[in-house]
């Protein structure tokens, strides 16, 4: 990753230069979320984050204008983070970080994912995970399907790195899309 020089050397709020994407205020999700956004707006495909579904169980209203939820639960487990059409097909992905230099940690995965996953390749929709190995600076798109085989047949507690670079596609962060992973969905499948 190339360092940025900004005037009086200081970068905008928010930016770290040179620093690991991470720590530039924009984690995975919101880079997704950019992504997104970017390419609803431009007629691309229309993908959305899914709620969690949470139950409101105390609420305080300290001013007439402001309410504040100050307990809430977690309804049921959710299942990936996104949704959506592309191109006539169901699209429902996951969304993971790891800050482990060597592999990913199966236990970021839960069963009820996985379970999800399989339903959505049952039913010929396109299932994938979006994974940010954060301190190597690099997030691939990987196939829910391989991914979920290897996850099987692993006898680990992780997935070696290697694994990543040889079965996903890497995405390259850019500007806009911030991060295109539409590009390596059309690569995957179709």
């Amino acid at each position: 990753m190339n360092k940025i020089g900004y005037p009086q050397g200081s970068a905008p709020a928010g930016i770290t230069p040179g620093g690991n994407p991470a720590s530039r205020g924009q984690g995975l999700e919101a880079d997704i979320n950019d992504s997104n956004l970017w390419y609803r707006e431009n007629g691309k495909c229309l993908v959305y984050k899914k709620p969690t579904p949470v139950q409101v169980v105390h609420v305080d209203y300290p001013s007439r204008q402001r309410a504040r939820i100050t307990e809430a639960y977690y309804k049921t487990p959710s299942t990936t983070d996104y949704n959506g059409v592309y191109r006539g097909r169901y699209l429902d992905f996951e969304a993971k970080e790891t800050r482990n230099i060597r592999g990913f940690p199966l236990n970021l995965v839960h069963p009820h994912q996985i379970r999800h996953l399989e339903q959505v390749e049952r039913h010929d929709g396109i299932g994938f995970f979006i994974i940010r190995f954060t301190a190597r600076q690099k997030t691939f798109l990987v196939d829910a399907p391989l991914l979920i085989r290897e996850m099987k047949a692993c006898s680990h507690s992780s997935i070696p790195y290697v694994w990543f670079e040889e079965q996903g596609v890497e995405l390259q962060e850019g500007l806009y899309p911030r991060l295109p992973w539409l590009a390596a969905v059309d690569r995957l499948y179709f």
